[in-house]
């Protein structure tokens, strides 16, 4: 969401002053952009994992204060709600053994903050919505004490006027109403960065897009929420209506989501940044005293802080970031596409198809997208969100392919290029994109596993409620063993 905020009320002057300081900061990086001062030597990759907290029974723990506090571990923070926490891994390069440097960090921070976490009676679960949620655990009362989710829900709300309404339908049907942006905490999802210069920003950014729904299709693992089967990656539609400022009289006009794929592909960053300024609303108008102009034709290098914060508040599957480390700027691509686990190494596996398939698309000589419409990208998006690993999609020159044969036949070894071409270590990217091949051979992503276990347990005569808590018992034990999802047995017993 960018900087902390402190609660407050913001009047009309507010509004004007902030969006004259975002139009000014939008200038700088224009000028930044054509003067190409951006940090571009030993580009970095990072990562953002979210986790749920449960108690014992397998039910949200509010617990996120009391287990930061015992984890004791900066790279630990707070999220949107008391049963949420994320984690920041350090950025690395990916060469010649970054892949396994993460993998091995949050191994080790996870089992920490495991045992930490079990002193104030609460668990850490990957995965992307937490089945055993109830209508309770997304009211209001139960957001984190930090101020700024506070304010940021009740400017989402008052900027739409009325409640939310989530409905979803899939495999079963969920409609509900809520008075705050809670139903947004039940998403809890994976973000990969990987940092790029001003003159390949673009391709990187297309090539996220164009494979976001394959990225939904192998890590599909959110199928349940408040006891529904929905969609395989429910956390989609969920977090597009969980945020959604418009009222309905808006979506009928046409006025763009907050949480949005995009509608084409970009020439450059700043397309996306103009786009930002453009179509939406300043939910946070907060402005400092900060002069960008000054400060950059003084040799200094300027925060942009309205700009980031504004693009904290659009809600892009891939999203441009600017950052400044050290006193130098640079940009990066967050991928936000996929769900939380279900382990460390199918998390990795994710991490390095994303990393590897992107490089080799963005450096293509004839791009993908030149032979793909941004419509069709968006479409294969929705629908393996939708299908999970079963989910059939478009791609040029082969038309509609099953998702697991299309990376099987093709997208698995220009991963395996791409990663070599970041100097990955060839035995650790091929370990990794083993895991990718095994579940597309399966047919077995986290998603796929959870229903079929549920199912399993509901025959045995379990209810929907008892087959959820269970099933979520067996996968937090198999999510510690780190096995990967594709080889886990199918039930909710050992």
């Amino acid at each position: 969401m960018g900087e902390e905020v402190a609660d407050q009320e913001f009047s009309r002057a507010d509004r004007t002053r902030h969006r004259e300081k975002v139009r000014r900061c939008l200038d700088v990086l224009a000028r930044m952009l054509r003067e190409s001062r951006f940090d571009t030597d030993n580009p970095m990759t990072g990562m953002e994992i979210e986790f749920n907290l449960v108690d014992d029974d397998g039910n949200p723990a509010l617990k996120s204060a009391e287990a930061l506090e015992a984890i004791a571990d900066p790279n630990f923070q707070t999220e949107l709600a008391q049963f949420n926490l994320e984690i920041n891994m350090l950025p690395r390069p990916l060469q010649p053994r970054g892949v396994a440097g993460f993998e091995d960090d949050l191994r080790t921070s996870l089992n920490n903050a495991e045992v930490k976490a079990n002193q104030v009676d609460a668990h850490m679960v990957m995965i992307g919505i937490l089945p055993t949620l109830g209508e309770g655990d997304l009211s209001p009362s139960r957001i984190s004490p930090n101020p700024r989710y506070k304010l940021l829900s009740d400017q989402i709300l008052a900027a739409r006027g009325e409640d939310l309404v989530i409905d979803i339908g899939g495999v079963e049907r969920l409609r509900t109403t809520s008075e705050s942006i809670m139903p947004e905490a039940a998403c809890t999802s994976t973000q990969l960065h990987v940092q790029v210069g001003p003159d390949t920003f673009a391709a990187y950014w297309n090539a996220s897009q164009a494979i976001s729904g394959i990225q939904l299709a192998l890590g599909a693992n959110s199928p349940y929420l408040l006891g529904k089967q929905l969609w395989q990656e429910t956390r989609i539609p969920l977090f597009e209506q969980a945020t959604d400022t418009r009222s309905e009289e808006l979506k009928e006009q046409g006025v763009r989501p907050r949480v949005w794929f995009g509608e084409r592909w970009i020439n450059s960053i700043f397309d996306l940044f103009e786009e930002n300024v453009r179509y939406f609303p300043a939910l946070l108008p907060i402005t400092d005293d900060e002069d960008p102009l000054e400060v950059l034709e003084s040799g200094g290098t300027p925060s942009l802080s309205e700009l980031k914060l504004h693009n904290g508040t659009v809600y892009r599957w891939n999203r441009p970031v600017y950052d400044v480390v050290d006193g130098v700027p640079h940009l990066r691509v967050e991928n936000r596409v996929l769900a939380a686990g279900p382990t460390v190494v199918d998390t990795m596996a994710n991490a390095a198809f994303y990393f590897g398939l992107t490089r080799y698309l963005a450096e293509d000589d004839r791009p993908l997208w030149s032979r793909m419409s941004f419509s069709a990208a968006e479409e294969n998006f929705h629908v393996a969100a939708q299908h999970g690993i079963e989910a059939r999609v478009y791609w040029p020159g082969i038309g509609e392919v099953a998702a697991s044969e299309l990376v099987l036949r093709r997208l698995l070894p220009a991963a395996a290029e791409g990663l070599a071409r970041w100097g990955v270590d060839g035995d650790a990217a091929g370990r990794l994109l083993d895991i990718i091949e095994g579940r597309c051979v399966q047919q077995t992503n986290g998603a796929s596993w959870y229903v079929a276990s549920v199912q399993a347990a509901e025959a045995a005569g379990a209810d929907r409620v008892t087959a959820l808590r269970q099933v979520l018992g067996r996968y937090r034990e198999l999510m510690h063993a780190n096995e990967p999802v594709h080889t886990w047995p199918v039930g909710a017993g050992a």
